[in-house]
C-alpha cells in the first residue's frame, strides 16, 4: 500500500512511530497532485513545492502537536487560509491574500496539518457544480467528462483521486453530500452548530450552512470532525459535544431506518438510482438493521419555498454590497444575481413565514423520529452530469425551475440542520459513484458514524472500483 493509499489515521500512526516521515508524505502528495491534478484541477493555489518540503522537514524535527501532525491538507476556497488567496471562485476576489487564517483553519494547522493550498469551488460556493471563471472546472476522478458535483467538489475529487487523506468542506445545500456521493467518498454534514464557522458578520440569524469533514472512512471522518468542533465564544449557536472517535467502533444495535424515497413524488430520480438506493438498503438489512419504507411526512412545496427563502435572505445578507456596486455585479455569476435580488425582494414577514415553515417541519421530524433511527435518501437525485454543463434543466422528464432545484432531495436535512453523513452506496451501470444520506435526529453525530462505520467494514467502497486517472 502506498503512503496515499493509507487512511489519514494510519498515517498519523505511522509518522507519530517514525515508520514514514513528513517529508515523504510531503512528497508523495506534490507527486501525486502534478501526476493528476492536470486532468482533474481539484487542488488550486498550490504552494511552492520547496518551501512545502521545507516545512515537512521542520514537523519532522519538532515535537508532534495533534495527531494531524505532518499530513498535508488542501483549504476549501471559500475559507481563509493565512498567506494563500481566497479567490471563492469569483474575479471580485483572484488574487486577493488573507491575512490569517479562519478559525477552522487554525484549528487545523494547530493539530499539526500542513496546508498546501485550496480546493476548488463553485463561485462563492453556489451551485452544486465545481467550476469558475478563476479556476475552471473540476473533473471527476471516475470519468474526467462528468461533474464533481459542488460546492466541496475540489476537495471530494483530491480525496478519491489520492491527493489528499482527508479535507475541510462546506454544507448549505448538500455540498458535503453530493460531492462526495459522486466521488466515491464520505462526507459529513455535521448537527447545525458543533462546528462554528468563521465569527464574522451576522452570527445569530442564518442557520443553514456548516463546515465539515470529508475522508475515505468513517474513522477519519469521525477524527477530523472533532478537531473542528468546538465552541467559539463569538458564536452564541456553537456547541462543545463529546467526541465521536472514540465510541466509532462501539456496538450500535439494531437500527430503525426508514427510507423516504421519492417524497411521494415530488422528488423526481434519474434512472438508476432508485436501484442504487434500494441496493444498498437491502444490504444495510443484511447487517441486522430494520428497514422500511416511509410515507412523505410533510408538504415539499412548503418546505421548499421556506428554503429558498431562508437561502436567499442568507446569499444576499453576505453578497449585496456586491451587487450595489454596478461594476462588481458585471462579474457576479447570474445566479448570485438571482439569489441576491430574491433576498433583497423579500419582507421581514416572508422570512418569518419561511422559518415558521422549518418549525413546523422541525416538529414534524422530531415525532418521526419516535419510529425510527435514521431517515435515508439519495445523495443526489441524478448521476454526475457532463462537466460543461451548468446544471441539470431536467430530471425523468421534469423540468427543474432553478439553478438548484435539481438537490432538492438534501433539503429536509439542511434546513432544519440535522446531522448527515453521506456513505458510498456503489455504482450505476454507467460506472459512475453514488451514495446515501444517513440522516439522524440533533445530536445524533456519532451514531451515525458508528452506522457508517459499520457500513464500510462490509463494504469499503473507495477502494472497490478503479479511477480513471
Amino acid at each position: 500500500m502506498s503512503i496515499l493509499d493509507q487512511t489519514a489515521l494510519n498515517l498519523s500512526a505511522s509518522l507519530e512511530n517514525g515508520e514514514v516521515r513528513a517529508v515523504d508524505v510531503m512528497q508523495a502528495t506534490l507527486d501525486r497532485i502534478a501526476a493528476v491534478n492536470a486532468d482533474i484541477n481539484a487542488i488550486v493555489s498550490l504552494r511552492d513545492g520547496d518551501a512545502l518540503l521545507a516545512e515537512a522537514r521542520a514537523a519532522d524535527a519538532a515535537p508532534r502537536k495533534g495527531w494531524l501532525h505532518g499530513i498535508p491538507i488542501a483549504i476549501k476556497d471559500l475559507s481563509n487560509a493565512k498567506d494563500l488567496p481566497t479567490s471563492m471562485g469569483s474575479p471580485l476576489y483572484d488574487g486577493v491574500i488573507a491575512e490569517k487564517d479562519d478559525l477552522i483553519v487554525a484549528r487545523l494547522r494547530a493539530a499539526g496539518a500542513l496546508i498546501i493550498g485550496k480546493t476548488n469551488t463553485p463561485e462563492f460556493g453556489l451551485g452544486s457544480h465545481t467550476f469558475n471563471p478563476v479556476h475552471g472546472a473540476t473533473r471527476n476522478p471516475y470519468d474526467p467528462g462528468r461533474s464533481v458535483g459542488g460546492s466541496s467538489g475540489g476537495a471530494a475529487a483530491a480525496l478519491a483521486a489520492r491527493m489528499l487523506t482527508v479535507a475541510d468542506g462546506s454544507d448549505m445545500m448538500g455540498s458535503l453530500r453530493n460531492p462526495a456521493g459522486w466521488n466515491n467518498v464520505y462526507g459529513m454534514r455535521p448537527t447545525w452548530g458543533t462546528v462554528p464557522g468563521e465569527p464574522a458578520g451576522d452570527v445569530y440569524l442564518h442557520q443553514l450552512s456548516t463546515l465539515g469533514p470529508m475522508a475515505r472512512c468513517p474513522a477519519d471522518l469521525a477524527a477530523l470532525l472533532d478537531t473542528m468542533t468546538g465552541v467559539d465564544t463569538g458564536q452564541p449557536h456553537s456547541k462543545s459535544p463529546d467526541p465521536t472517535l472514540p465510541s466509532i467502533s462501539a456496538p450500535l444495535g439494531v437500527q430503525r431506518i426508514g427510507y423516504l424515497g421519492d417524497w411521494g413524488g415530488a422528488f423526481p430520480y434519474e434512472s438508476g438510482v432508485s436501484q442504487l438506493t434500494n441496493d444498498a438498503l437491502e444490504q444495510m438489512a443484511g447487517l441486522g438493521h430494520k428497514v422500511s419504507d416511509i410515507a412523505a411526512p410533510f408538504d415539499a412545496d412548503r418546505m421548499w419555498e421556506s428554503w429558498i427563502t431562508l437561502r436567499s435572505f442568507a446569499v444576499s445578507g453576505a453578497n449585496h454590497a456586491l451587487y450595489a456596486d454596478p461594476e462588481q455585479r458585471k462579474l457576479l455569476k447570474p445566479e448570485a444575481v438571482w439569489e441576491i435580488e430574491r433576498g433583497l425582494s423579500l419582507s421581514a414577514m416572508d422570512v418569518n413565514h419561511a422559518s415558521m415553515a422549518r418549525s413546523d417541519w422541525l416538529r414534524t421530524v422530531n415525532a418521526l423520529f419516535e419510529q425510527v433511527d435514521v431517515l435515508v435518501l439519495p445523495s443526489a437525485q441524478c448521476w454526475p452530469f457532463e462537466v460543461d454543463t451548468v446544471y441539470p434543466t431536467e430530471i425523468a422528464g421534469v423540468a427543474m425551475d432553478t439553478y438548484h432545484r435539481w438537490m432538492q432531495v438534501v433539503i429536509p436535512a439542511s434546513l432544519i440542520g440535522l446531522p448527515v453523513v453521506n456513505i458510498p452506496a456503489g455504482f450505476g451501470e454507467n460506472g459512475l459513484p453514488g451514495g446515501l444520506q444517513l440522516i439522524g435526529r440533533h445530536g445524533s453525530d456519532a451514531a451515525l458514524l458508528q452506522l457508517a462505520q459499520q457500513w464500510h467494514q462490509a463494504t469499503d467502497w473507495p477502494r472497490a472500483r478503479p479511477m480513471a486517472v
